[in-house]
């Protein structure tokens, strides 16, 4: 089989190994993970518009998840991205074991439209802390998040802002967890913080899940007024609608379907140069009018007090009373968020989550995992199985080609014995025995014709002879250097036969590490680049991937190593091989000019008739066999 075929037949097995294979595992000591999908692509949410980073609420239960697998209060859940490298930042707006349920914000650093995107719950590692980081888990755009999970207390901001409400309001179950019950007199306020701070035509979002009491209700849900400017929103008759005031007077853009009774509807306003009313998802109306500038304090339910009045102005419209229903989940951004931003917190967080967010079966590490050496192959990515795949095919080149060598170099010194043996008995008449055409004479098997590298040197210089005495003529000092020709040509052929491949194991030698290094550069190279978009260092991500990477090195080195011990002895059985075709090649040019020198009547030693002595004319050392003996 030629190294080519070799090469490229172990390349099509690399290429058709099972994936499973090169699956990595985020860190060995969490006992099991769930596969997660997030699908935006038309046979999930189908979410056309542009989402960019957004929190995403993962809900789990007995029937998706064994919470038995886990600690009780969740601490050793960890949410790991795509990669199963970069761990991702999430908080727990509830997790309750003993009744199935937990409710898990997780921050999506990038989520692509139309596509699906992969993630990985671990769990099930009794010594690990807790990892929440509730104010990581929003991006520095949103100014406020409040769960209302604080009954009897005043809501709590989520963000880094910490922009916590100024007064308790009435909790009950609501869609998400708990909830805000607003009767239509009591509101809560939320603090004139600079992060709330809006300047005129600023860019904003707000957005909360409202479920009124009645279908016709009417109320304000959200105000703000700073002055003769105000922002509000709320229900009239059952129809959803935000209004801005300023000095020119008021604006106001209803919806045209009203929300309807005993359900919950996502209700969001963005600013921008345009107000955008966006009911579940989707646009509802529009206000061809910027933000005015508001820097008070806001209230949730109501308005917290009485609007401003021109001068002489007594037919002023009073205000509507405050809501009556149930809020959760108000959030306030200082950016316009995208269409998809909108529809996928919409289809996240309501009724129809299960097309967006979908659960695959449980796996389990495996038993015999090899410690921390199946740690670090578990972790080593695409890229480093690659490089460790060309090193693999590179040394088992170079094993095939060693023990190839080996075979053939014992073949060839097994027979190079038995031919010495055999011709030492047989060279009694020398001109006589190499007359014959082949080794016949000598008794010789087929297989110490095939492989003797000395039977091929006296077959060379046999054919020389007979075609000097067959025709007559006599052995000079001239054919003898000629004879002497042919055998040292002979001899570097079979120099290069036993040389030949001995380069694939230099490759081997000198390419293996360095290709090893590469993947090892490239993988520390990744590593870092993932703690970068992490945005934060975790040594249980880092310690793995720099591992992993190091394999790569490794590999180049475990080829590398047998190539330079098989290499050198090799080499050493070569070199005996060649010195001892280079002794016969001399003895056998003497024992021929002695031969003929008694044929002739004249004395052994004595110069031929040309006047020059054999050993005189003999010629230098073939090159490749010069280089074999340094």
């Amino acid at each position: 089989m030629s190294n080519t075929r070799i090469f490229f037949g172990l390349a099509a097995s690399l290429a058709l190994l099972p994936q499973s294979a090169l699956a990595s595992w985020w860190n060995d000591e969490w006992a099991g993970r769930k596969p997660l999908r997030v699908d935006a692509s038309p046979t999930g949410a189908n979410i056309a518009e542009p989402i960019g980073a957004t929190p995403i609420l993962v809900r789990l239960s007995s029937g998706t998840f064994n919470f038995s697998a886990a600690k009780p209060d969740g601490s050793d859940l960890r949410f790991i991205a795509g990669d199963d490298r970069t761990p991702l930042k999430f908080h727990f707006e509830k997790y309750d074991s003993l009744l199935g349920e937990a409710l898990v914000w997780v921050g999506l650093p990038e989520l692509t439209r139309g596509a699906k995107s992969d993630l990985w719950l671990y769990y099930g590692n009794p010594k690990a802390a807790g990892a929440e980081d509730v104010k990581g888990t929003y991006d520095v755009g949103t100014s406020l998040i409040y769960h209302f999970e604080e009954r009897g207390q005043p809501p709590k901001d989520s963000t880094t802002w910490g922009n916590h409400a100024l007064n308790a309001g009435a909790g009950t179950d609501a869609l998400i967890g708990s909830g805000l019950k607003l009767d239509g007199s009591r509101v809560v306020g939320v603090p004139a913080a600079a992060p709330l701070a809006w300047a005129a035509g600023t860019a904003m979002t707000w957005s909360a899940w409202i479920k009124p009491a009645e279908a016709t209700s009417s109320g304000v849900i959200f105000s703000r007024r700073d002055g003769a400017n105000a922002l509000v929103i709320g229900l009239d008759n059952g129809k959803p609608f935000v209004e801005i005031e300023r000095d020119a007077g008021a604006l106001r853009a209803d919806a045209s379907e009203p929300f309807g009774s005993n359900g919950w509807h996502f209700l969001a306003v963005t600013a921008g140069q345009t107000l955008t009313l966006w009911v579940d998802g989707a646009v509802a109306a529009k206000l061809p009018a910027p933000l005015p500038s508001l820097n008070t304090a806001a209230f949730i339910g109501g308005s917290g007090e009485e609007p401003a009045k021109a001068p002489g102005d007594s037919a002023a419209a009073p205000l509507l009373a405050g809501f009556k229903g149930e809020l959760d989940e108000l959030e306030i951004s200082k950016v316009e968020r995208p269409a998809g931003f909108l529809r996928i917190a919409f289809v996240a967080q309501g009724t129809d989550a299960g097309k967006l967010v979908v659960a695959g079966q449980d796996e389990e590490a495996s038993t015999g995992s090899g410690g921390y050496f199946g740690v670090i192959l578990r972790s080593v990515t695409i890229d480093g199985w690659v490089v460790i795949g060309l090193l693999a095919i590179m040394g088992v080149i170079s094993w095939l080609v060693m023990i190839n060598k080996t075979t053939y170099l014992a073949q060839v010194e097994r027979a190079n014995d038995l031919f010495s043996e055999k011709f030492h008995h047989a060279s009694g008449d020398l001109l006589g025995l190499m007359s014959a055409s082949n080794g016949v004479s000598l008794q010789l098997d087929a297989k110490t014709s095939q492989h003797s590298s000395l039977f091929r040197i006296f077959k060379t210089a046999s054919e020389e002879v007979r075609k000097r005495i067959g025709a007559g003529r006599a052995l000079t000092a001239e054919a003898i250097e000629a004879i002497r020709a042919s055998m040292d040509s002979c001899l570097v052929r079979e120099n290069q036969r036993l040389t030949d491949r001995l380069v694939l194991l230099t490759i081997a030698i000198s390419g293996g590490p360095f290709l090893g290094l590469l993947g090892t550069v490239v993988g520390v190279m990744i590593t870092f680049a993932a703690i970068a978009a992490a945005g934060d260092v975790n040594v249980n991500a880092i310690a793995p991937g720099i591992a992993a990477a190091l394999v790569a090195t490794v590999a180049g080195l475990a080829v590398a190593i047998p190539a330079l011990f098989g290499y050198n002895w090799l080499l050493t059985r070569i070199k005996n091989v060649t010195a001892n075709m280079q002794v016969f090649v001399d003895e056998l040019v003497t024992k021929v000019a002695e031969a003929h020198a008694e044929s002739s009547g004249r004395e052994p030693g004595a110069a031929p008739h040309s006047g020059h002595s054999v050993f005189e004319t003999t010629p230098p050392l073939a090159p490749t066999a010069a280089f074999l003996q340094d």
